[in-house]
């Protein structure tokens, strides 16, 4: 009990039901079981570290940009953060998001990275209240802009950083 036993050939059923497995399972080829473990294995050893340093290149990418003022967000910034010179405040933005994204991508300075991750995030997020109707159509919360698409999505890459700092991070020792 608990083995397999031949179906077809190329094909094994289970004969252990008791692992709460839907019967359609039992139908599938040994081959594509074998892989959906090998892929589930991969998600679980690399998933993370892919996250991190994809979430990295994403913040070094967008920070270049950024440094080297071909931004195509310029316009978004000049218009919610009007009260910062543009240019000096697009060059730090940038810089801020290169260092986010070197910190991700080699895992240096991983909460600092985070505290900066997170204080951009919140700083974009902010940007939504600064000048809504760039966001909203007919100041309705529920039907974005483009603009709108563009920095609620950010949502994710939150999602991301919660993710990569759970993951990453360990709770500090405190002396006792």
């Amino acid at each position: 009990m608990g083995g397999r036993i031949s179906c077809e050939p190329g094909w094994k059923v289970s004969t252990d039901h008791n692992k709460g497995m839907l019967y359609w399972y039992y139908m599938v080829p040994v081959w594509l079981k074998d892989l959906d473990r090998t892929l589930i294995h991969f998600m679980h050893t690399k998933g993370i570290t892919i996250l991190r340093v994809c979430l990295g290149i994403v913040f070094l990418w967008f920070g270049l940009l950024k440094v080297f003022g071909v931004t195509p967000v310029g316009n978004i910034i000049e218009l919610t953060y009007s009260f910062f010179p543009q240019q000096e405040f697009l060059l730090v933005l940038g810089i801020w998001e290169v260092l986010i994204g070197v910190g991700l991508i080699w895992k240096i300075a991983m909460r600092a990275t985070l505290a900066l991750l997170w204080l951009q995030m919140a700083g974009t997020l902010f940007s939504l209240v600064l000048y809504p109707p760039l966001f909203f159509q007919h100041g309705n919360l529920f039907l974005l802009t483009t603009e709108g698409e563009f920095v609620v999505k950010n949502l994710v890459l939150i999602a991301a950083g919660l993710v990569v700092g759970g993951h990453t991070v360990r709770p500090a020792r405190l002396h006792q």
